[in-house]
């Protein structure tokens, strides 16, 4: 196995040029240390920006860059101040961050931004395929490079790319409004698994896939021609072990060792040991909710006054994008409002809000921590939230609350928490009054189950399911692989074609010799589909019949006059040589009358669906409707067709998209044994794309060569990928 190659927007190393020379100083927390367990030795590098354009970059100093870096594993890629402000400020965090957290007021859809995003993402893309092996595995890391996959699959095939998006995917209604939707879904789709936080985003990614791609999903697999994509949820943990023990040293220094904020916040608990303090610590980010926190915290003092005095809010706000117009002006909003509520709420020896607006150093945040009553974490949007899990984690003697918005995706995983709904003021006044009031008991009783799981599934053990389930699915993909219809397979199976004496061809028509189209009377042959199939049927020693679910009055319109035989609607009727069709099988319709009016209530209530009416059999389409909705109304009809008919002598066959009502005893494979038997044919051939088919690759012979059409799971023997390779390999038949 080669090695690993990680590629995310920063380096997990920060640069600093003094005097005239380099230092690299390695990053804490986040992806560097998720990472950690996966970014180590001598098999693995780290590809992203240093952090510094170009042009604050000394030319006699870019040697020295790429040394420093080195040290630590890893290489950059350069990047202008343009770039910078197009790619990064522009259209990743004007674009992507406000439509993916579903602010789409503020969502900024500039042209230049997008080219300038798809030309930066080129560079990232270039820089993996300079360094990389067809034998390496690549990691891509979140919203910034979404287009990088894709770039690296068009040079490297065969590599294996897995992709983690950061932030929550969005709904379709949402991610639908984004001018490049389908450039970034097919970006994405590069990857051999896509990863999320919580099964939300994977849902939402699908359903987008199957709405603005069209292509087919079952359960998380994406099937696009040649391949099979993975799509999985993996919660993000922490580094539980570092917050812990870090913890529990606070907690055992003498008083003179202790932080100047951990002594300013232990004077104020010795003065008022009743006191509560609630911390909020977030990123200042219009996704974090916190001006209607503060508005919140001020609706809770006006409706439980007897609070005054006993609580306090302590508001960390890390500096972010702060040249972005929107963060300044969240930022005027929140100094305003901190003012006025202290103003309006403070006494002579109490002010409700602490408030900070900087970044504080390990050593501060877990003083924080471990002196908080309550963590109070309401974002409106929020990926994952690691301060939730960082918090608990502190929790040494397993008090304290933690109150955590249903909007965080670690909210999913943290149900022994207090969640709240950020927008209901009502309920986060009560909530706070609970937490404030818990019993000493049940803190410990809900931190404790909380704790255990988080120290199972920590941040190394994310990383390592990532990459577990990444190999796993390139491991699984190869071994689909080994039944592709390859040269050397092929040549074999002519090898055997040109000796037979006499050759028997199953050919199925829709999703195999032709397309789909929505409206299955427009899919008529085209001219090069009639030159194939003429020569198939004036070979020597060549027996072809077209077998396909098909109404005997298209087929009659389209290949009669060709004399091809042909066997259609399943095997209820056969036409040989140019002979009007005739029964293949005693079938009645008499059943009609009582299934139509169940199709046609589906028609009125499924737009886009509609009914083919055949002489003994019904089928319901739904390749117009919407996929997700069309899927749906397939299963309840289902249901009700499989109740309804019940003991009678009738099947539902499910196509793609297409269910069509027939008699039980008609099927392709019972049709096609039946010609098997007419003559000692020494060469069986049989090819089709959907379960209708399956009958046909069943009851053939174990010798029988049969294919299917695109990759899913068949008791075919091979596959091919689409019609263009079915022609391809029919005409080899003709060399």
């Amino acid at each position: 196995m080669g090695k690993t190659i990680i590629i995310s927007n920063r380096l997990p190393v920060q640069l600093q040029i003094s005097n005239g020379s380099i230092t690299a100083i390695p990053s804490v927390g986040g992806l560097a240390t998720g990472m950690k367990s996966v970014h180590s030795g001598g098999d693995s590098l780290w590809i992203g920006w240093s952090g510094l354009t170009e042009e604050e970059i000394p030319e006699d100093l870019e040697g020295e860059i790429d040394d420093a870096l080195a040290k630590h594993g890893s290489s950059k890629v350069g990047l202008t101040e343009d770039e910078v402000a197009g790619f990064y400020f522009g259209f990743s965090n004007r674009t992507i961050w406000p439509l993916f957290h579903y602010f789409l007021e503020y969502s900024e859809f500039e042209l230049d931004s997008w080219n300038t995003y798809k030309a930066v993402n080129q560079k990232f893309a270039d820089a993996i395929l300079e360094k990389a092996t067809e034998d390496d595995v690549i990691w891509v890391h979140d919203y910034q490079l979404m287009l990088v996959p894709q770039m690296v699959r068009e040079k490297r095939p065969n590599v294996a790319i897995g992709f983690f998006l950061h932030i929550p995917f969005p709904s379709y209604e949402i991610f639908r409004t984004l001018p490049w939707r389908k450039e970034i879904l097919e970006g994405l789709l590069g990857s051999d698994l896509i990863g999320f936080h919580i099964y939300d985003y994977e849902r939402h990614f699908l359903s987008s896939v199957r709405r603005l791609l069209g292509l087919e999903v079952s359960f998380n697999d994406i099937y696009q021609n040649n391949r099979i994509i993975k799509v999985d949820s993996f919660p993000m943990g922490i580094d539980y072990k570092k917050f812990s023990e870090a913890a529990l040293e606070h907690g055992q220094r003498d008083p003179e060792a202790q932080s100047e904020l951990r002594l300013r916040l232990g004077k104020h608990k010795t003065n008022d040991p009743e006191a509560k303090f609630l911390l909020s610590i977030d990123r200042l980010d219009y996704s974090k909710g916190i001006a209607k926190r503060l508005y919140a915290f001020e609706y809770f003092l006006n409706k439980y006054p007897q609070y005054k005095e006993k609580v306090r809010l302590i508001i960390l706000a890390v500096p972010s994008r702060s040249n972005v117009p929107q963060y300044q002006l969240l930022k005027r909003e929140i100094d305003e409002l901190v003012g006025r509520i202290n103003g309006e709420f403070s006494t002579v020896s109490w002010t409700p809000i602490w408030y900070f607006y900087r970044s504080m150093p390990f050593e501060d945040l877990i003083d924080l921590y471990t002196s908080s009553d309550i963590a109070w974490l309401t974002p409106l949007r929020d990926g994952m939230n690691l301060v939730a899990k960082e918090y608990i984690a502190t929790r040494t003697d397993r008090t304290g609350v933690l109150i955590l918005s249903e909007m965080a995706g670690s909210a999913n995983e943290m149900n022994e928490a207090l969640l709240i709904n950020p927008n209901n003021f009502e309920q986060i006044a009560d909530t706070i009054y609970e937490a404030i009031n818990m019993p000493k008991e049940e803190q410990q009783q809900r931190n404790e189950q909380l704790q255990k799981r988080l120290q199972r599934y920590n941040v190394e053990k994310w990383a390592q399911s990532f990459m577990n389930s990444l190999l796993d699915q390139k491991e699984r993909d190869a071994a689909h692989v080994s039944r592709k219809l390859t040269d050397n397979r092929l040549q074999t199976i002519l090898d055997v074609y040109g000796k037979a004496e006499k050759r028997l061809l199953f050919l199925d028509y829709d999703g195999t010799l032709a397309g789909f189209h929505n409206d299955p009377q427009k899919a008529s042959p085209d001219k090069a589909l009639y030159e194939l199939l003429d020569a198939l049927h004036q070979q020597e020693g060549t027996d072809l019949y077209l077998i396909s679910g098909r109404d005997k009055d298209t087929f009659t319109r389209w290949f009669l006059a060709k004399k091809y035989n042909m066997i259609v609607e399943h095997g209820v009727w056969i036409s040989k040589r140019g002979e009007d069709f005739r029964l293949l099988e005693n079938v009645k319709n008499d059943w009609m009358e009582k299934i139509r009016p169940v199709l046609e209530s589906f028609v009125d209530r499924t737009p886009g669906s509609f009914i083919e009416e055949k002489n003994y059999s019904l089928a319901w389409h739904y390749r117009k409707t919407d996929p997700d909705f069309g899927n749906l109304r397939a299963t309840e009809l289902t249901t009700v067709l499989t109740s309804l008919i019940g003991t009678d002598d009738l099947s539902v066959l499910n196509g793609n998209k297409v269910m069509e009502i027939k008699s039980s005893n008609v099927n392709k494979g019972r049709a096609s044994v039946r010609i098997l038997g007419e003559a000692n044919y020494n060469f069986v051939f049989a090819i089709g794309d959907d379960w209708t088919d399956e009958f046909m690759f069943q009851e053939l012979p174990e010798s029988a060569t049969t294919v299917k059409v695109g990759r899913q799971k068949t008791q075919a023997k091979y596959f091919v990928e689409n019609t263009a390779e079915v022609r391809e390999l029919l005409r080899s038949f003709l060399k």
